[in-house]
């Protein structure tokens, strides 16, 4: 039964949050805050991208603290959403404060206002649950002061989301210990019925029923196409052509961070507003960044997921695809950023061949291996004491980003946990769950036959990605390319094309020298620490090109898969690169890394090299006890001692670099660590090389 005091109270608050005197509650709004005001239950709503989430918990907030409650707490998972949550707070006369990893500077400030309940809401990562500080000095006070808890992005608490953000798994145990009546809210705009029943499990934390308010996931504003069969300069040429076509300002997403940077090149070179935002992005230039895109300074952002969840631009009039997100839900949840608050907004598919390949990578690594982590609890257990992470690199062979990601599951799991010292085992036994990772797997592969059949498809857009998210309410939209018919301009210049080719066929990647050694390297038995001595340092290298790239990555990624002669084109582009290298001397030799996977292709390019430029070519480096060892996506301290000393000058080859005047040109087919041809430079450097210069096919990044 409605309560009339409480609904008034309620739209009060919700016109001061939008700035509106005739502002209403949206379907299921009031629902909502009614369940967790009047009845302190636990609600999970889950509605379209500019439903009005946000509103349903500012509101219940408004409402909370005037009945005495303590402060809301919103575990929400990306920086620019915070900043967006404040600033929308701050507009309704809300106190919103934030702790995170961008702000350590106002830790402080915003313990002593907490204190003092000067706050009306709490901003937070899934991360700083287990900052050890905050958990034992923050967390307790707050879960029994808590009026409000708001877990945002709740999808990321299933399965779906564990390898993009494993802490929200912690949300558990932080629901398992707030007192009774505290209500609970979980939203999210991206959820199938799977996800929606472990969200509901887990928000119950076995105690309390959950209320949830779902609506339908159609956007009428969205007209959806997919250009398919494109090759690379096509699909540039069409985004140089036709970029400036889409309306408004939007967002370009592309699957990786040399993707972005690439096509924001190109865009920019031929006269587009455009800006690469990824991971990369320092946090001040992605502020600037997305008010340069909300105040429609550029024509676009050409992003990664970096700029995803929580971006606000309700009037962003295009989402643009460069290649395909691995599944519906994730795609879903990026064009949502479009057309909420425009009639119209255009959202296109520009998928490639080498989705695939990139839908692999990062699922390989977002998975735990069995073997690391029995390694990791090994490493622990003996330590007897806490390890930090570069600790823990000398014991274990796993990549740091790896690495650190399981610790996180392994933490969430209560088999390790973090002190202020680092890492350390709690004795609670451990079972690898692999039916899960199994079963996990297997809904990944299924979304990806889903993604595939979305672009392969004839049906209505819409209709295909509601029902991938098991919406009842799907309908066929009548505006996307299957509806309508092909809405979007399909022709491409051929000055464009040639423009475009133009660019990926450019080549030259820099290889930055390693200048430190990994730490703790005397545990595996290497005698090194600190900076690398000058003399025995490479020089700045150069790559034909990043695996990754648009243009020539594709061309290298199937030419590394077996071994044979460098094919003339691909010597023709590594010449490319030698004519732009800019260096204070020209090389006078050649010499190659020893290769046991691909040895025809290094030698052939070493010789080819040798031969165009008329150098000497000094054959290979010898192999010391079979060659390097060594996982090649391991971490840098065993990919160091793997390489360590296993890469010889000889007596002769010796006598005949001391011999050269100029620098050495070191070949080798690819890097990722660098380490191999970092330990490869330093034997020709102690051996008598005035200056070595690692020249390689492709970086693995």
């Amino acid at each position: 039964m409605t309560n009339p005091a409480l609904r008034e109270r309620a739209v009060a608050a919700l016109r001061q949050l939008v700035g509106r005197p005739d502002a209403e509650f949206r379907d299921g709004q009031y629902d909502a805050i009614a369940a967790l005001v009047e009845g302190r239950g636990r609600v999970l709503v889950v509605q379209r991208t500019g439903w009005g989430k946000s509103a349903v918990y500012f509101v219940a907030t408004t409402l909370r603290r005037a009945e005495g409650a303590g402060p809301a707490v919103i575990i929400s998972p990306l920086l620019a959403l915070m900043r967006d949550q404040i600033a929308a707070a701050e507009r309704a006369g809300i106190r919103a404060v934030t702790m995170n990893s961008a702000n350590a500077t106002d830790w402080d400030q915003v313990r002593s206002a907490l204190t003092a309940d000067e706050v009306d809401v709490l901003l937070v990562s899934p991360e700083r649950l287990n900052n050890p500080r905050f958990r034992e000095e923050q967390l307790p006070d707050l879960a029994r002061r808590c009026g409000l808890l708001v877990v945002d992005e709740a999808h990321c608490i299933s399965d779906w989301g564990h390898d993009f953000r494993p802490d929200y798994r912690r949300i558990k145990d932080l629901l398992e210990g707030l007192p009774a009546g505290t209500p609970v809210l979980a939203t999210t705009a991206t959820a199938n019925a799977r996800v929606v029943a472990d969200v509901e499990t887990q928000l119950a934390a076995g105690r309390a029923p959950v209320q949830t308010i779902r609506g339908g996931l159609a956007r009428e504003s969205l007209r959806l196409g997919v250009l398919r069969s494109m090759s690379p300069e096509q699909r540039l040429g069409w985004l140089i052509a036709h970029l400036d076509d889409l309306p408004g300002s939007g967002i370009v997403y592309t699957l990786t961070v040399s993707g972005a940077e690439d096509i924001a090149a190109a865009l920019s070179e031929a006269g587009h507003r455009v800006a690469a935002y990824t991971g990369r992005t320092d946090h001040a230039d992605r502020e600037r960044l997305e008010m340069s895109l909300r105040d429609n300074a550029v024509k676009a952002l050409v992003a990664t997921s970096a700029l995803g969840m929580g971006f606000d631009k309700p009037d962003l009039g295009f989402v643009v695809h460069v290649g395909a997100p691995a599944s519906p839900v994730a795609y879903y949840q990026q064009v949502g950023r479009a057309g909420r608050a425009t009639e119209r907004a255009d959202v296109l598919l520009l998928p490639g061949p080498e989705d695939q390949d990139i839908w692999r990578y990062f699922a390989s690594v977002s998975m735990p291996r069995e073997e690391q982590a029995d390694a990791v609890l090994r490493a622990l257990a003996e330590a007897g004491r806490p390890l930090s992470t570069a600790a823990l690199e000398t014991i274990v062979d796993i990549r740091r980003t790896r690495l650190e990601l399981l610790l996180k599951v392994l933490d969430v799991d209560g088999a390790v946990t973090r002190l202020s010292g680092g890492w350390t085992s709690t004795g609670v036994p451990w079972t690898y769950d692999g039916d899960r990772y199994a079963w996990v797997a297997a809904q990944r592969q299924a979304e990806q036959e889903q993604m595939l059949a979305y672009e392969r498809g004839s049906e209505c857009r819409m209709a295909y990605l509601q029902r991938a998210l098991d919406d009842p309410s799907a309908a066929d939209c009548r505006r996307c390319d299957n509806c309508a018919g092909v809405w979007f301009p399909t022709d491409i210049p051929d000055r464009v094309i040639g423009a475009a080719r133009e660019r990926l066929d450019r080549v030259g990647v820099v290889i930055e020298p390693r200048a430190m050694w990994p730490t703790g390297m005397d545990r595996l038995g290497v005698p090194v620490k600190g900076k690398i001595a000058p003399a025995e340092q490479a020089s700045e290298g150069r790559a034909l090109a990043r695996l990754s790239d648009l243009g020539w990555g594709q061309r290298l990624r199937p030419l590394l898969q077996h071994d044979g002669p460098v094919p003339p084109e691909v010597l023709r582009g590594v010449v490319e690169v030698l004519k732009g290298w800019g260096w204070a001397r020209r090389p006078v030799a050649v010499m190659s890394v020893p290769s046991r996977a691909r040895p025809q292709l290094v030698g052939s390019v070493a010789a080819g090299i040798a031969e165009i430029g008329r150098l000497t070519y000094l054959g290979e480096l010898a192999l010391v006890d079979g060659g390097p060892t060594g996982e090649a996506g391991g971490n840098s301290a065993f990919r160091l001692a793997g390489v360590w000393e296993r890469l010889a000058v000889g007596a002769d080859l010796a006598a005949s670099i001391r011999s050269l005047d100029g620098p050495i040109l070191l070949v080798d087919d690819y890097v990722n660590s660098r380490w191999t041809v970092t330990e490869a430079a330093r034997a020709l450097r102690v051996s008598g090389a005035d200056e070595v210069l690692p020249l390689v096919l492709a970086i693995d990044a």
